[in-house]
């Protein structure tokens, strides 16, 4: 049987999340960088992180913030499982729809049991991605290093193919795309930007062109083509 571990409360657990979605595109765990990603007072965070300090699941990085353990990391990346695998199977096995499941399962992953997750991810064919193209992580701690360039980034001309698309927002940007087809798995080609860099003007899987304004392609992530 597997040792039981300590269960850490929700907010350990999306404080977690915070840190590593930080720390994985580059940027900096600061106090604000961590109130801004859970919408929370600094004072808050200062409290928090010092008792994950303690806990040996962060440690402090001077005048930059803070970066998991390797213990927070193994936390953080259980968190990410369950979440994303029960998307998935939101998605797959119970009809809902892409842009429903992230909220449905930001509730459910707390409560989730690991035993739980794995039945889902066997019923599921142990899937390598969420609904949204990001990699789930392995029950045994290993995920998909990714590059995080966007739609955004690309240069005119340049044609690329979809990754992953951000969740983390209001679904009514999931719902554009998909009305746009801007899905992972299409391939993009970007025919213009607008003088003010506002919008750029994309052809979908050989499609007509179609306008998607910057903050909505910053929202996508693609790889490039060889």
């Amino acid at each position: 049987m597997k040792e039981a571990r300590p269960a850490l409360s929700r907010s350990v657990e999306d404080y977690l999340k915070a840190i590593f979605a930080l720390t994985e595109r580059g940027e900096i765990a600061s106090t604000s960088a961590i109130a801004g990603a859970l919408e929370v007072q600094p004072a808050s965070v200062t409290g928090m992180v010092k008792r994950l300090a303690e806990a040996d699941l962060v440690q402090h990085v001077p005048y930059r913030g803070v970066r998991l353990t390797g213990k927070g990391l193994r936390e953080a990346l259980r968190v990410i499982r369950r979440h994303r695998i029960l998307e998935t199977y939101l998605q797959q096995k119970l009809g809902y729809a892409w842009d429903d499941v992230h909220e449905e399962a930001e509730r459910l992953e707390h409560a989730a049991s690991e035993r739980l997750i794995d039945l889902m991810a066997d019923a599921l064919e142990n899937p390598s991605h969420d609904p949204h193209g990001s990699p789930i992580p392995t029950s045994t701690g290993e995920i998909e290093a990714v590059d995080f360039a966007t739609l955004a980034d690309a240069a005119t001309g340049e044609r690329v193919r979809i990754r992953a698309v951000d969740d983390d927002e209001e679904p009514e940007g999931l719902r554009t795309m998909e009305a746009r087809g801007l899905v992972p798995g299409v391939h993009v080609r970007v025919e213009s930007r607008t003088p003010d860099e506002g919008a750029l003007t994309v052809q979908v899987d050989g499609g007509e062109g179609q306008v998607v304004e910057t903050e909505l392609a910053r929202r996508i992530f693609i790889i490039r083509d060889a």
